[in-house]
């Protein structure tokens, strides 16, 4: 920690490390960085100039820059890194595991990301290219290239013999277990390091090895991922290649991180931030970009839907209280329908259900909308009715949302599955439009019946 005198002022982790990097002391730099939890850490860089970020990786060994990219979001690790010189780069990016290799260069753009596998060693190299050929949320995407492997005609002794040898490489490995293969790759066993200390060194690993141990093929889906990992204790489970060659390992902790990406990208589309992940660190132009993409599309959105209330004018004027229930009405029905958009997209991501199965999840939200509907409705108009004493004007304000909320309900469950047969994000898309529908049929509900009781309703 930074020594500070009594009469000094205690300075934020960034202005500390932005004055260590000022006289280039990178032992100090170093020295400090451990003392900071890795949250702060990612606050610090975050509150850096663009310069002091490019000091930081400059003047850490490799390895620790390697581990501050590790602990940050991909987002942020992008933006640290793609400043820097390629032959820097990959220097850093060779001392990252191989699964987070990956995941970042995956994020650069495609000439800054050949810049750097080409300054990289050319096995490396390789091993990282293959990776970027699986999609990010399959196995392939997740797991390791960095674990052991032993032939299966080993004996004890080998395998101990080998792990001294090369203890300092293993180290980085998170081992556990290492794996027991035949002579063309396929995955035959799993050995636990622990049986080898207690076992005669001439006794053969087959003797050793947990038999038929389960695994995943590089294409299984994060979901499939995530309900092996709730069934087993496992802290990995080995990947094979369509050819059943063992390729990799997928930890507990990568599917982990994973699902808690997936689930903030999500948000992140649902409430408009369109093309990814958006931080404050991030150039304002480009902010600005992200948000107005999808808040322009939606203003024109709404002005559609404000449309029906401009037709709808002279009903409005001589009925000035149903100008109060209009929110309400189309507010109460929105919500409705973003509750079935969760539903299916989450039955999506699950593969409870497919895109063409529009009637099954059309019965199933009738059924739902029109209880919730009635009774949302019956609500609505008791209080109209209490309010202004006027039964007509509860009749109309609590019909309008009775109906608006089957409608919204039935909309909300059918609107993902139609978007992703048409190969569109229902994330993105469901709930601008799932707004302005609702809201157009709320307020023509509203406005349409109060003009058959208008002269009931003054």
């Amino acid at each position: 920690m930074p020594e500070h005198t009594s009469d000094e002022p205690t300075l934020e982790a960034w202005e500390e490390i932005a004055r260590i990097i000022a006289v280039r002391d990178a032992a100090r730099l170093e020295s400090y960085l451990e003392t900071l939890p890795p949250a702060e850490v990612a606050r610090a860089i975050s509150r850096l100039g663009q310069q002091d970020q490019t000091d930081l990786l400059t003047l850490l060994d490799s390895e620790e820059a390697a581990d501050i990219l590790e602990e940050v979001s991909d987002a942020q690790a992008v933006d640290l890194i793609e400043d820097l010189p390629p032959d820097r780069a990959a220097a850093i990016v060779e001392e990252m595991h191989s699964d987070e290799q990956a995941d970042l260069l995956g994020e650069l753009d495609r000439d800054d990301a050949e810049a750097i596998l080409q300054a990289m060693h050319p096995e490396a190299a390789q091993s990282i290219r293959q990776l970027l050929l699986y999609p990010p949320d399959t196995a392939g995407g997740l797991m390791v290239t960095d674990f052991l492997q032993y032939p299966k005609g080993l004996r004890a002794a080998d395998v101990l013999e080998d792990l001294r040898e090369h203890g300092a490489t293993y180290s980085d490995y998170d081992v556990q277990y290492a794996y027991v293969t035949s002579a063309r790759g396929r995955l035959v066993g799993v050995l636990r390091l622990r049986d080898l200390l207690f076992t005669p060194r001439e006794a053969p690993i087959t003797g050793l090895m947990i038999t038929d141990p389960v695994a995943v093929t590089v294409d299984a889906p994060l979901d499939e991922l995530q309900q092996l990992f709730e069934a087993h204790g496992f802290f990995g489970v080995p990947v094979s290649d369509a050819q059943g060659r063992l390729v990799g390992i997928v930890r507990r902790a990568a599917v982990k991180q994973a699902l808690g990406e997936r689930a903030s990208g999500l948000f992140l589309k649902v409430s408009g931030i369109v093309g990814g992940e958006e931080l404050r660190s991030m150039p304002l132009p480009a902010r600005s970009l992200r948000r107005l993409s999808w808040l322009s599309i939606n203003i024109v959105l709404n002005i559609v839907a404000a449309s029906v209330i401009a037709v709808h004018q002279d009903t409005l004027e001589k009925a000035i209280t149903l100008a109060v229930f209009l929110p309400i009405v189309s507010d109460m029905s929105g919500c409705s329908g973003n509750q079935a958009v969760a539903v299916s997209i989450r039955e999506l991501s699950l593969g409870l259900v497919r895109p063409r199965e529009l009637l099954r999840v059309l019965l199933k939200e009738s059924g739902l909308g029109l209880i919730n509907g009635l009774v949302l409705g019956s609500l609505l108009g008791s209080v109209a009715l209490l309010w202004q004493g006027n039964p007509y004007l509860g009749l109309v304000v609590g019909s309008a949302l009775a109906i608006n909320t089957l409608v919204s309900v039935c909309l909300g469950g059918m609107l993902p599955l139609v978007l992703k047969r048409l190969r569109m994000d229902p994330a993105l898309v469901s709930g601008p439009l799932l707004t302005t529908v609702t809201d157009m049929c709320g307020f023509f509900l509203v406005l349409r019946l109060a003009g058959f009781v208008l002269p009931r309703l003054g």
